[in-house]
């Protein structure tokens, strides 16, 4: 099988690669196994100063990285910048953090003494996506590898090249060649890693239909998984709210990476009151941004990642139209450069709850609002979705958003700002987006056997 990267935004072939032979793969996993035995001696100090070292590498290589994620997924120049320099202060930040999240802790129980360890688990499969093709693997790797793990890499397709060039910086980096290997193997493939017995976890990141598969094969081996799936981000703007804040913080929130993120905001829950205001000042700020060429410093919106996404999209958007919805952004979908795979901001008031904007998760830069009466029915609207992942609450009475933020089903709410991951906090969702959390004390010890020894 070959693989084939494409650039979004010309439609041009980038490269393509040959799948790895079957027999390398199972020669791979062996090497993966030796290595991690050896990597999980390492002390932290000497694991930390590795995982610094790969920081490091990051930044020297920062051109040359946004470049390639530009090229092979679509996101605006600035902003894959953006994406490098996040991966290297996490970095810095775990292995900082492993010296203390990774100790050792005593307890004293009824004239016995207890100790808390903290053990890696063992080889690692991590299933990556590829709209953040170099952040979701170091959000992973970086506490992976500072536990004493050892990583199988199964990278999305249209991003092998990232995925290539991650591999090569942590082997750079001093990791050990066998320790972090790359597999271009297809999804068909993947049950052959996860259910090897030399593999002792798997991490995936992506759709909820790719992680009930994901899980039904972990399950079958007993082998622990971490799932970041989907999310239909409900941000709720009572009646309040600072609106030169909140629509700033919903702009963004919508269409950083052109929209393509499962924490971006989805569905806006307008009190009545500022529904007609909201909606305008959106639509008027979607209809102002710049949408072309990634590689142009002045673009804020690149193209969706492939063809089939942007369909996906355009689907969702006439769905929607169907159930009697309203376009309040002036530009129509086909105001967009002839070449690449572009959808520009949309903005769609009086759209139902029946409808595909409301129900299922919009991977482009397109929302709908919502118009709600009272906190309760704002509660009732955010938490009617079978995903959990982040939403976010606008008000200047914080007891208030406080008190509307724990009702929210979700693994992340902000306050006044837009949901974001951050490398010093555990990050994940609830309900069909997924389970398990990455990043802070909770990612670092996720990949770990949390061992007693109980010494009476």
């Amino acid at each position: 099988m070959i693989f084939t990267t494409t650039n979004p935004a010309t439609e041009e072939v980038i490269a393509t690669y040959c799948e790895t032979d079957p027999l390398d793969v199972l020669d791979m996993i062996g090497g993966a196994e030796y290595e991690q035995m050896i990597w999980a001696k390492r002390s932290i100090e000497y694991r930390a100063r590795i995982v610094k070292r790969l920081a490091e590498i990051l930044i020297r290589d920062m051109e040359e990285s946004a470049q390639l994620i530009t090229e092979e997924m679509g996101k605006p120049i600035g902003q894959s910048r953006s994406e490098i320099l996040k991966c290297a202060e996490t970095c810095r930040f775990i292995a900082e953090l492993a010296r203390v999240a990774l100790s050792s802790e005593e307890q004293e129980i009824e004239g016995a003494r207890a100790t808390i360890t903290y053990a890696p688990l063992g080889v690692v499969v991590a299933i990556m996506p590829w709209n953040f093709p170099f952040w979701q693997f170091i959000r992973f790797a970086a506490p992976a590898l500072m536990a004493g793990n050892g990583i199988l890499l199964k990278h999305a397709p249209n991003t092998l090249g990232c995925a290539l060039k991650l591999v090569a910086m942590c082997r750079e980096a001093g990791v050990p060649k066998e320790l972090v290997q790359c597999f271009l193997i297809d999804v068909v493939r993947v049950e052959t890693l996860i259910g090897d017995t030399r593999v002792r976890a798997v991490t995936f990141t992506g759709s909820t239909t790719g992680g009930q598969a994901v899980s039904q094969l972990a399950a079958r081996h007993v082998k622990k998984t971490v799932l970041e799936l989907g999310g239909n981000d409900a941000y709720i703007v009572c009646n309040d709210a600072d609106l030169n804040v909140t629509v700033e913080a919903c702009v963004v929130a919508r269409c950083l990476n052109a929209g393509q993120s499962c924490v971006a905001a989805k569905r806006f829950l307008v009190h009545s009151s500022l529904y007609e205001e909201f909606t305008a000042r959106v639509a008027e700020r979607f209809d102002a941004m710049v949408v072309g060429d990634p590689m142009d410093p002045s673009t804020q919106i690149g193209p969706i990642a492939r063809a089939d996404l942007r369909d996906t999209l355009l689907e969702q958007i006439q769905h929607s139209l169907k159930q009697g919805a309203t376009q309040a952004t002036k530009r129509l979908v086909t105001d967009v450069p002839k070449r690449g795979f572009y959808v520009p901001p949309v903005l769609l008031s009086n759209v139902t709850t029946e409808s595909k904007l409301f129900r299922e998760e919009v991977f482009g830069p397109v929302a709908g609002v919502f118009s709600f009466r009272s906190d309760e029915h704002a509660i009732e609207l955010a938490n009617d979705s079978r995903y959990g992942l982040g939403a976010a609450v606008f008000s200047q009475d914080l007891d208030r958003a406080r008190s509307l933020a724990s009702e929210i089903e979700s693994g992340m709410v902000s306050i006044n700002d837009f949901v974001r991951s951050d490398m010093r906090l555990p990050f994940g969702g609830t309900k069909y987006s997924g389970y398990g959390r990455e990043l802070g004390v909770a990612g670092l010890r996720e990949f770990t056997n949390v061992k007693v020894i109980r010494m009476k």
